[in-house]
């Protein structure tokens, strides 16, 4: 078993006994972030929507193949924005942290490669502007304050969005 499935096999069964020991293994004083890899190479063919409220002038959407669990309790992926009357497409590569909330944008690229974010900070996602990484979380990479079981399964959420009691 790969060593990231393990530390969340571990999450799970702390999470089905506890509730809140999960959210303190990733979150802790001790807590640190692992290693930020280059942005990954992303396709739009591949791209899963975001749901977002009909009013909005941007559609979003994740390639599946970009979405990475890390040990340290952080999903990292690829999000595409693009304007629903066609043009212009940007691609963030960004990290969420489900037992806190947070969300950090390492990269940017609107077509001509990757522009790293220098010094990127942790943001509360409830204090931004934006709401798609907010929907992109509740959708389907995050539940009780860590991480799903697996990417398998935040891509079943994310094309199929259920309202979970938590």
């Amino acid at each position: 078993m790969r060593r990231a499935s393990r530390a969340f096999v571990f999450a799970c069964v702390l999470g089905s006994l506890g509730g809140g020991a999960v959210g303190q293994i990733f979150q802790g004083p001790d807590w640190k972030e692992s290693d930020t890899p280059p942005p990954p190479a992303f396709d739009e063919r591949r791209l899963v929507p975001i749901e977002m409220p009909s009013y909005m002038t941007l559609r979003f959407g994740v390639d599946p193949n970009t979405i990475v669990i890390t040990d340290d309790g952080l999903v990292r992926y690829v999000v595409v924005a693009s304007n629903k009357a066609g043009g212009a497409t940007n691609a963030f590569y960004e990290g969420v942290r489900c037992a806190t909330g947070e969300m950090k944008s390492y990269a940017r690229s609107s077509g001509a490669g990757w522009e790293i974010v220098p010094n990127p900070d942790w943001k509360r996602m409830a204090l931004m502007n934006s709401g798609y990484t907010h929907a992109l979380a509740s959708q389907g990479l995050c539940r009780s304050g860590a991480p799903r079981a697996s990417v398998g399964e935040m891509v079943r959420r994310l094309k199929n969005p259920v309202q979970e009691l938590e």
